[in-house]
């Protein structure tokens, strides 16, 4: 029986984990959320792991109060998720919490020598050759979670050896394709949080819908699969069928498709390498009868130009760009900024904030700091 520790339970990944968990009989050692205790204690009395997390510290009291009676310890903050990340009863741990929160306890859990099933993305935008080193240091497997990575992933399985052309990246597009700068001037949080395919938490979804989502993804598609960001073409392909692909170097393409559903990838990184019947419902090509493939608009998705451009100078510029897209985000979210203001906010502060080489977890901290220091302090000037 694989045990299964999970950051982030109670978000759109966690709680499909938790459905995968139940059907194929894993068991959940431990839980973690952000600030829904309300089901965080719902989700522990039916799994019975041994301790959850609550990241924010002011709803400890609440969940103790959920739980009274129940034997279950109660951690919180930072210490709380790298203590689940880093104890010893699992088997792998999924990492699906949201933001640069993910990063340090991704690193506990390599440290521990567990492997992980990774869908915090600004693990590896921010921290990338960090966890990469350690982990290939450590001989811990890092499965991606991800559509995207996971259908990489899968296209590799048996060539293992053959020399890859490129990968091929698809991205749904957002809710404003084939919109202008001038469309998306007076677009508002609730107009970017209505994604054509996906059901996601709100960052990102508002990250699908600047793009940014898909550069934070050409990022992590650099650090997973060992490529230079020259390798890495991404395909805007509504339907969200083909997840992506690989072309070796005889231009042979090899992709996975299916339906757009979470519940495949995160199945196959905790059971990889079996495959086995997945809680969701299979694909009719014949039902979607056609398939179409468009180059991205960077001049109008300020962030993913954005992205590619920080990884390709490499070093801090990754975890600049994320720290600065977080912020404002935020800020976005709370109808304090316009749409565009995302974008422009991102690349002010991948220029304006120093840079430098990655050394350790304090660097991609640091920077990460001083990029919302500076989206804080441009919003202010307002």
């Amino acid at each position: 029986m694989k045990k299964v520790a999970i950051l982030g339970s109670t978000g759109s990944i966690g709680t499909q984990a938790l459905e995968v968990i139940e059907k194929h009989g894993m068991q959940v050692t431990a839980l973690a959320a952000n600030s829904n205790a309300e089901k965080l204690a719902e989700q522990a009395k039916k799994y019975h792991p041994e301790a959850v997390c609550i990241y924010d510290p002011s709803k400890v009291e609440q969940l103790e109060t959920l739980l009274k009676g129940e034997r279950i310890e109660v951690l919180t903050g930072m210490d709380g998720l790298c203590e689940i990340a880093s104890n010893e009863s699992h088997d792998i741990l999924l990492n699906s919490v949201v933001g640069m929160v993910g990063l340090l306890p991704t690193l506990k859990s390599i440290e521990a020598g567990k492997d992980i099933a990774l869908a915090n993305k600004e693990t590896l935008v921010a921290g990338g050759s960090l966890v990469m080193k350690n982990a290939a240091e450590k001989g811990v497997k890092i499965y991606p979670v991800d559509s995207e990575h996971s259908a990489i992933f899968q296209s590799l399985q048996g060539n293992e050896g053959n020399k890859i052309r490129k990968i091929i990246l698809t991205a749904s597009g957002g809710p404003f394709f084939g919109k202008k700068k001038a469309d998306l001037a007076n677009v508002r949080a609730a107009d970017a949080l209505k994604h054509p395919n996906w059901d996601m938490g709100n960052k990102i979804t508002i990250d699908s819908s600047t793009l940014m989502n898909k550069g934070l993804e050409f990022i992590e598609a650099k650090w997973l699969f060992d490529l230079d960001p020259s390798q890495i073409e991404i395909v805007v392909h509504r339907q969200s069928v083909l997840h992506s692909a690989v072309e070796y170097e005889d231009y042979a393409v090899i992709g996975q498709m299916g339906v757009p559903d979470m519940k495949i990838p995160i199945q196959y990184a905790l059971l990889y390498p079996q495959r086995v019947e997945c809680p969701t419902h299979p694909l009719s090509l014949t039902d979607y009868g056609t398939l179409t493939f468009e180059k991205p608009d960077y001049d109008t998705f300020d962030c993913l130009r954005c992205a590619i451009d920080a990884i390709t100078e490499g070093g801090l510029r990754p975890a600049i760009v994320n720290g600065a897209n977080e912020e404002a985000v935020w800020h976005f979210l709370r109808d304090e900024i316009g749409f565009l203001e995302i974008g422009e906010l991102v690349r002010a502060a991948m220029e304006a904030v120093p840079g430098g080489a990655v050394t350790c977890y304090e660097d991609v901290l640091a920077a990460d700091q001083a990029a919302r220091a500076f989206v804080r302090e441009s919003i202010s000037k307002k």
